[in-house]
């Protein structure tokens, strides 16, 4: 089972959250994406850009947040986090 969180924070309170499971046998890379359209869709955002630093932060600790420089329209929040919770 591979499972996503993902949190949408303003002035350090959450106000979304939900997550995201994925059984399939894809790479862990295409669950990451799989799972970060389905959070987009849910979220009603357009889909956040990986920046070098989010790439680097998502290796490194399997969690990064996405503020308004990886958003092309204007977000009403400070970041979008995104955790995996669970990786078999």
């Amino acid at each position: 089972m591979f499972r996503i969180w993902a949190k949408e924070w303003k002035d350090n309170r959450m106000l979304k959250d939900m997550t995201v499971e994925n059984d399939s046998d894809d790479t862990r890379t295409h669950k990451v994406f799989f799972a970060l359209d389905e959070i987009c869709c849910a979220f009603d955002l357009s889909k956040p850009i990986w920046l070098d630093m989010n790439i680097h932060e998502f290796k490194r600790h399997a969690k990064t947040r996405f503020g308004q420089d990886s958003f092309i329209d204007g977000i009403d929040f400070d970041f979008l986090e995104i955790q995996v919770i669970e990786e078999d």
